[in-house]
């Protein structure tokens, strides 16, 4: 079977959060306990002049009452990568939370790749009740919806295949519409989980970030991405700093950080 060309792939560490305890980030975890720290990333697949964006991050105004620190703005990173935001024309929206859909305005020209179950989740009123409403940010949705009427989005129902080296996959659980994206590199198909798991401790101890539209479909998406991943070390999950750490760096836009999934980690994630 032939293999499709394959694509560059790069995580931008934008922002971070430190002082977490280790119930911040599992939901059974001791809240007297220190737990990992989170990086917050976009993420790029390219080939040539084909550039698939996936994610786009948060602006400072977003990170400060939240207590996240903003390395640099995501879109303004692109440049030390050689794109200009403005020119991107697909932008993968993995779910629609504050930290992965802020910003879009940098993307004037994109079409939005969105689960049709994550828009009808977001616009219904199933988010006028905590805790889900504290992910979402309400103006991100807003111009969500004004992309919709813009007839700048396209909606998918499940997998879809966007490019022979680029397939997305609904996952659920962490959002109701949280979609994983599967990408084809030089060392083989490399899956960003999204928030499907956060950190590389999820996967490996079944264990669930407190933030979640279902559990039960949390533990699933964990095996479903796992199955469409050709190792432990081509999985890259949501919001773990190890990502920065273990593969090799390729440009350092101010304080953010280009780090390539197409290359090798230096160590097998543990």
């Amino acid at each position: 079977m032939t293999q499709p060309d394959p694509f560059e792939l790069f995580a931008l560490r934008y922002g971070t959060h430190t002082g977490r305890s280790d119930a911040d980030n599992f939901d059974d975890g001791d809240p007297d306990a220190a737990g990992s720290d989170l990086d917050y990333y976009i993420w790029v697949a390219r080939r040539g002049d084909r550039v698939f964006v996936i994610d786009t991050g948060f602006s400072d105004a977003q990170a400060r009452p939240r207590g996240r620190r903003l390395l640099c703005a995501p879109a303004d990173g692109f440049a030390a990568i050689g794109i200009d935001a403005a020119r991107v024309e697909d932008v993968v929206m993995t779910h629609l939370h504050y930290d992965h859909a802020g910003g879009l305005e940098a993307f004037p020209n994109a079409r939005l790749h969105l689960q049709h179950a994550e828009m009808a989740h977001v616009t219904g009123p199933a988010v006028s009740h905590p805790p889900p409403h504290g992910a979402y940010d309400g103006d991100d949705i807003v111009h969500v919806v004004q992309q919709l009427y813009a007839g700048r989005i396209m909606f998918h129902d499940g997998d879809v295949q966007l490019d022979p080296g680029l397939t997305l996959h609904l996952t659920g659980g962490h959002s109701a519409g949280l979609q994983a994206v599967r990408v084809f590199t030089q060392r083989g198909w490399v899956v960003i989980a999204g928030d499907a798991a956060h950190l590389y401790a999820h996967l490996h101890d079944d264990r669930v970030f407190p933030v979640y539209h279902d559990r039960d479909t949390t533990l699933d998406s964990y095996r479903r991405i796992i199955a469409l991943a050709e190792g432990p070390d081509r999985i890259i999950p949501g919001h773990d700093p190890l990502v920065a750490r273990l593969y090799p760096e390729f440009a350092s836009p101010r304080d953010g950080k280009f780090v390539r999934l197409d290359k090798s980690p230096f160590d097998t994630p543990v």
